[in-house]
């Protein structure tokens, strides 16, 4: 919820399409950040193909930002999905999002054409990286 109350306060009603493809059911590939015993941010991964996975959902509280908790968390789903067996990971984040651009390109993302359902979404920048 506070991750998609962030988007809507970033993208015009028009521009918000981040909604798309978020439908995720019995996921068992996420991660909880914790701050004594406080939680401040989660993201999963689910698998696209046997070699790739997409890495969703991922957000810090804004209070948090600026401690590496995302950091963390990246690594966390990059190592988890490795040791799975996974050679790719990708993601989508937007264009009114530097903070999470930075981010990505910081733990070796770099633009790939868009995929999936972020086709034609002008906001929507698509990453990916080896694992």
């Amino acid at each position: 919820m506070e991750l998609d109350n962030d988007l809507m306060s970033r993208y015009s009603q028009a521009d918000y399409k981040y909604d798309i493809n978020i439908q995720i059911n019995a996921l068992d590939t996420a991660v909880v950040a914790q701050i004594t015993n406080i939680t401040v941010g989660c993201g999963c991964f689910k698998e696209i193909d046997k070699y790739t996975v997409e890495i969703k959902r991922m957000y810090v509280n804004p209070y948090f930002r600026g401690f590496g908790v995302a950091s963390l968390m990246i690594e966390a789903l990059t190592r988890w999905s490795k040791e799975l067996f996974y050679q790719r990971a990708v993601l989508e984040t937007g264009s009114k999002q530097p903070e999470a651009i930075k981010l990505y390109e910081k733990h070796g993302f770099e633009r790939i054409p868009p995929f999936g359902p972020y086709i034609n979404i002008p906001n929507s920048i698509c990453m990916g990286r080896n694992l």
